[in-house]
This record gives C-alpha cells, structure tokens and sequence, in this order.
C-alpha cells in the first residue's frame, strides 16, 4: 500500500504542476509563421524528460534512493507531469483538421526535443556531478 500512495503521491503533484506550467506557457500564443503547435503539452514533455533524466542519473551514480522516493518522483510525479496521451491526440487532432505541416512539426519537435533534453539531463549530472 505504501508503494502505490507514493505514486499517488507523486502524481497528484505532478498533475497540478502540468496544469500550471501549461497554463502560463499557453498565455504567450507562441506561433512559428503560420503553423501553431500545442506549446504547453511540448514544454511538460521536454522540461519533464530532462528532469527526469537529470533524477535518474542522480539516482544511478550518486545518491540512494529509496523504491518510495523514486516512485513518488518518477512514476508518479514525472508520470502525470509529462503527457504522452495529450500528445498523441493533439497530434492527431491537427492532422484531422487537416493541419498537416503542424501536426508534423508538432510531432518531429516533440520527439527530437525531448530525446534531446533526457540526454542533456545525462550531460548534464555526468559533467558536473562527475562520478569517482
């Protein structure tokens, strides 16, 4: 029972994180020409994959962490901060709505960027925080 309340846990805060992020990021209207792509969901997933890697990295050559700690933070917390679902279907949407050059762009970024950011997350704790 103590496994599934940390990821509970985790998850109610991850929740209203994403919530709030998405928020203030969607009250800028970012659009790239005439394409506009769902900037909130692409910010959880790219800050949420770097975070996550910058933890995971952390947990493997650093710092001990217990099976709670690590399931409050990762599977809980960065599991409803991150979004693939969201993803998925604003992708899907806009090719539905015939919003092709969008869609693509969305996905292409999406995917790039958060492959991007997890490995600058192990870049990051590998050089800074060095192994002995």
């Amino acid at each position: 029972m103590g496994l599934l309340l940390a990821v509970g846990a985790g998850g109610f805060f991850g929740a209203i994180a994403r919530f709030v992020t998405v928020a203030w990021v969607t009250q800028f209207e970012i659009t790239v020409g005439a394409l506009s792509i769902p900037y909130g969901t692409l910010t959880v997933n790219v800050v949420g994959s770097f975070l996550l890697a910058v933890f995971t990295a952390m947990i493997q050559h650093h710092f001990q962490a217990s099976e709670n700690v690590r399931l409050f933070i990762a599977t809980g917390f960065f599991g409803a901060f991150t979004t693939f679902s969201t993803f998925a279907n604003e992708g899907l949407s806009m090719m539905l709505a015939g919003s092709w050059r969008s869609a693509l762009l969305y996905i292409g970024m999406t995917n790039l960027l958060c492959i991007l950011g997890a490995a600058l997350g192990f870049f990051v704790i590998g050089r800074f925080m060095p192994t002995s």
